[in-house]
């Protein structure tokens, strides 16, 4: 039974795009799929580069529209035929082209609504902490540096080994990710 790791990971550090989009191939070949890589502007090659799969995001938004949709076409047909049947005007009591524009509105709220907390939920969200934040060099993160992170739970994880995987990609500094 593997033994559980003093460390969060290992994280290079690269200083162009270029260099740490290659860094996530290699990486990505070598085996290694827990991974994060982490830039100041977005990259968008590296997310197919570190192996990231599609999101269920579109998924959690249609069913939320599809739920909204029949949640507000289901209130106005029970106030309108059950809860409170009113004749107005000759019309019938189950008059849908009026209820067109509620059921459309409650789609895309619901939809909306479903789309941020699926993507809070989906990202893992709100995250006040995470370990790489240890790193003292991460804070350049944000500037002009670009980090790319194999974590500790990754099957072929290995301190040293990893390490020396890491350090033949040619980064600026390896640094241990204390959890």
């Amino acid at each position: 039974m593997k033994e559980k790791a003093a460390i969060y990971g290992l994280m290079a550090e690269f200083d162009s795009p270029s260099a740490i989009v290659a860094a996530a191939r290699q990486a990505y070949e070598a085996g290694y799929r827990r991974m994060d890589a982490y830039t100041p502007f977005p990259i968008e090659e590296l997310g197919e580069a570190i192996g990231f799969r599609h999101s269920a995001l579109p998924l959690v938004v249609l069913i939320g529209g599809i739920l909204g949709c029949l949640g507000g076409y289901a209130l106005q047909y029970w106030v309108s035929a059950i809860a409170y049947p009113i004749n107005i005007g000759g019309r019938p009591l189950h008059s849908w082209p009026s209820f067109i524009p509620v059921t459309f509105e409650t789609t895309v709220l619901a939809a909306a609504l479903s789309a941020v907390l699926g993507m809070l939920a989906l990202n893992g969200l709100p995250m006040p902490y995470h370990p790489v934040f240890n790193v003292k060099s991460f804070a350049f993160a944000t500037r002009d540096r670009f980090f790319l992170c194999i974590e500790a739970a990754d099957a072929r994880f290995d301190p040293e080994e990893t390490r020396r995987f890491l350090e033949s990609l040619r980064p600026l500094e390896v640094s241990d990710v204390e959890p």
